[in-house]
């Protein structure tokens, strides 16, 4: 799953819960399990991972600052927090990239390996997850009339 899908999924999570460390929590556990969803993936080589990769964490990195501007301050330590802990586990990423190795004991690395169902072709499903995830969080963290 893209990252962005797990930060849209992440303000999500932030937004309902309302209490930042539960809203973490609950935001790692969501990136697992969205993780086992069938999405896109699986790019054959790095040059074609870098090319989806790069956009993604552009768009990753101003959702986070659009759903922390538009959050309530009420809300808006969860919704930040439910946004990092949805990221997080994909953090590896980056880590082999440029340092050349995961920052995630090997057991993790290999749970996360094994749960992902990704496959070429799968642009729309994402797509159509990050509008739903994007326009629920954008309604639930609407101020009040």
């Amino acid at each position: 799953m893209l990252v962005t899908n797990h930060v849209l999924s992440g303000a999500l999570v932030g937004g309902v819960v309302r209490r930042p460390l539960a809203a973490f929590g609950i935001g790692v556990a969501s990136h697992f399990a969205l993780d086992m969803v069938p999405h896109w993936g699986d790019w054959g080589n790095k040059r074609r991972f870098l090319r989806v990769a790069v956009p993604d964490g552009l768009a990753g990195l101003g959702a986070i600052a659009v759903f922390t501007a538009v959050s309530p301050p009420d809300r808006r330590l969860a919704v930040m927090a439910g946004m990092a802990g949805a990221a997080l586990p994909d953090i590896d990423k980056p880590s082999r990239l440029w340092c050349g190795r995961s920052p995630w004991p090997a057991a993790v690395d290999r749970f996360h390996g094994r749960i992902q169902r990704e496959a070429r072709g799968r642009a729309h499903r994402e797509l159509a997850t990050a509008v739903a995830f994007a326009a629920a969080a954008l309604v639930l963290l609407r101020p009040p009339r």
